[in-house]
């Protein structure tokens, strides 16, 4: 029995050793240079399939396997490579290599030669062979669109520049213009279209942080039209502007509001420039009695005065009607109607309306109002309404709101007035009841 069993472990032992095992080892030993090329191994028929039975054929391909010698046959042979599945060498009869990768697309079996072996390196050819590989393994799959070459953003602008203006109102052009020249085309102005990504936004916004917020604020919607502009001629990805979603810098509101004491102090300054300058003064009446935007009332012709109100074709929300009480109307009355015009408040040629600036800012120096702006008249327009119990829609009508939030912010003002009327009636039934008002 004994005997028997030695008899057939001296057996095994005698297999494995015909099959390159190592002592100690119950498996053949792996080949300990499978990169290494044997040309005393047999080529095979030539098959354009990887054989792992034949580790002959099979090497890793790099630039020093493709400059050594190999053997030349009667017919061309491969050599398959031993990291990428698919990249081989041909070697013909004449002593030319050629790297070529084989791929399967939709069923059938492609050859694809990517170059000679001494034209082409093998880190590259071996980069294109895993490309066709991945191309061909995602065929069939969704592929994000591709855009094709862009211009810089600098020549976009100049190309489009009037298409853009079109739907711009004078004064917004003006406006955009400016900020495109002085914040956007020194970030932007060369870079391509296609090429500015969400992460290029959030570095400019960072840049402008402490003493450029306000211009960031300003120029992101003009940045973020034009590359709107450039989804719709197809110059984008639609849906990738990378300016939405991206945050402004909170600043604090400027709401300036006329005290009665200020309000006497302009109208002394008023009486007193009045002969000097009475187109100014009428049109800084006009704003105070109106509550008008200033380029509503500069750019006001005489065929829009329709009493009891200016019909005016055109303002920052549209067409709008401004509705004219009596001192309005009075200080209309008062203005000298020019010829050759029909602007009501024209500048010494007739040809554009006057200068208001010029005038205004001396004029708010000598009112000792020095941070009072033109708009804040508006503003102090819709706190004197409220003050006086005027509801919020109506103010909205008589300043020519479209949309309900943008008088909203006056709702405080509200709010203020009824804190008083809640005091005052508060103070009368203290006192009614014997209480210390």
């Amino acid at each position: 029995m004994e005997k028997n069993a030695v008899k057939s472990v001296r057996e095994m032992l005698g297999l494995l050793g015909s099959g390159h095992a190592v002592e100690g080892h119950l498996v053949p030993a792996n080949d300990r240079n499978p990169a290494t090329f044997d040309p005393s191994l047999d080529m095979g028929d030539g098959h354009m399939v990887p054989t792992r039975r034949k580790p002959g054929r099979r090497a890793l391909l790099d630039g020093n396997f493709a400059r050594r010698k190999l053997p030349l046959r009667e017919t061309e042979y491969c050599i398959w490579d031993t990291e990428l599945a698919g990249f081989g060498l041909r070697v013909r009869p004449t002593g030319n290599t050629y790297w070529f990768v084989r791929l399967r697309h939709r069923g059938k079996h492609r050859r694809i030669t990517l170059g000679r072996s001494d034209e082409l390196v093998a880190e590259l050819a071996r980069a294109q062979a895993r490309r066709l590989l991945a191309e061909m393994a995602l065929d069939g799959l969704p592929k994000r669109a591709v855009v094709k070459a862009t211009p810089i953003l600098s020549d976009f602008v100049d190309t489009y520049r009037d298409d853009l203006s079109r739907v711009w109102k004078a004064s917004t052009t003006k406006r955009n213009w400016n900020a495109w020249k002085t914040v956007i085309a020194p970030a932007f102005g060369a870079m391509r279209v296609a090429d500015i990504l969400p992460a290029d936004i959030h570095r400019w916004r960072d840049d402008c942080a402490g003493t450029k917020e306000g211009l960031f604020n300003r120029a992101l919607p003009v940045l973020a039209a034009l590359l709107k502009y450039a989804e719709a001629l197809r110059l984008r990805r639609k849906g990738s502007n990378p300016c939405r979603g991206m945050p402004r810098y909170w600043r604090e509101p400027k709401e300036r509001y006329l005290t009665p004491a200020e309000y006497r102090r302009i109208g002394v300054a008023l009486r007193e420039q009045e002969a000097a300058y009475p187109a100014q003064v009428a049109l800084m009446r006009l704003l105070l009695f109106t509550g008008a935007r200033v380029g509503e009332i500069l750019n006001l012709r005489w065929d829009w005065v329709q009493p009891p109100r200016l019909l005016l074709p055109d303002s920052k929300t549209g067409a709008k009607t401004i509705w004219l009480n009596s001192q309005a109307l009075e200080v209309l009355e008062r203005i000298e109607r020019h010829e050759g015009t029909t602007l009501v408040f024209p500048n010494r040629a007739g040809t554009r309306p006057l200068n208001f600036d010029n005038w205004w800012l001396p004029f708010r120096a000598r009112c000792a109002l020095p941070d009072v702006r033109v708009h804040d008249l508006r503003h102090s327009f819709a706190s004197t309404a409220i003050m006086d119990n005027v509801p919020l829609a109506t103010i909205g009508r008589l300043l020519g709101h479209v949309l309900p939030e943008t008088t909203a912010k006056y709702a405080h003002l509200s709010d203020d007035v009824i804190g008083d009327a809640a005091n005052r009636i508060a103070g009368s039934l203290a006192q009614a009841i014997g209480l210390r008002p």
